[in-house]
């Protein structure tokens, strides 16, 4: 009898590991898949009321919760909103490869710029930036994962088009990179002159008449 209890015992023992190795990773994936509905309910009440009607108790009553399952996640609701734009948009900071990089950088901006100019990652971005301008962590976090972004991978690209022989060599570049994303977001959130192809065809034939190679 001693080896059936052993056995019997020992398989109990591997039914409880298993319960005990699976169970967290359900509320894991609940978690996830909670976080996500929160952000889509933030930006669809961002889409319909704008910056100005959100809060966290609009958030909480239009997901189904309590006020206290969203703080649990975001201190603020800057914070909430800067994720939710994590969520749709960092795919539109993405270049193109396949073309030169006269053709690549314009289809990247007029990607971006269009974003940029359509509910709700437009109102939502620009209202997230001026509540940075007096939340130092909320500005360090929106730079961290956009601005720097935005210029990274836009200095990677012109720096690939340089080692192409596309643009003079030599010169460095990430002051260029710099001043290509710092005209566009300046003319969207400064000034009321569009940012349409005029625009950012202006801005790329500056930089290729400085830096194209012609030789």
């Amino acid at each position: 009898m001693l080896p059936i209890v052993v056995a019997v015992n020992g398989t109990e023992r591997v039914d409880r590991m298993a319960r005990m190795t699976d169970s967290p990773a359900g509320p894991r994936r609940r978690g996830a898949a909670r976080t996500r509905e929160l952000l889509h309910a933030a930006l669809e009440l961002a889409a319909e009321v704008g910056y100005a009607g959100l809060s966290i108790e609009a958030v909480a009553r239009r997901a189904g919760v309590g006020k206290h399952t969203i703080y649990r996640r975001w201190p603020s609701i800057a914070a909430l909103l800067l994720d939710a734009l994590g969520l749709v948009w960092v795919s539109d900071l993405d270049y193109r490869t396949d073309g030169d990089i006269r053709s690549d950088l314009h289809e990247q901006f007029v990607r971006s710029c269009h974003a940029l100019s359509t509910p709700p990652i437009g109102p939502v971005y620009r209202a997230v930036i001026a509540e940075a301008q007096a939340d130092p962590q909320l500005r360090a976090t929106l730079y961290e994962r956009f601005l720097s972004t935005v210029e990274q991978r836009t200095y990677d690209r012109i720096l690939r088009a340089q080692r192409n022989g596309e643009l003079v060599p030599g010169a460095d570049l990430e002051y260029p990179a710099e001043v290509l994303c710092g005209t566009l977001y300046y003319r969207w959130l400064l000034t009321p002159r569009p940012v349409d192809e005029h625009a950012i065809d202006g801005l790329i034939d500056m930089f290729m008449a400085a830096y194209g190679n012609r030789a």
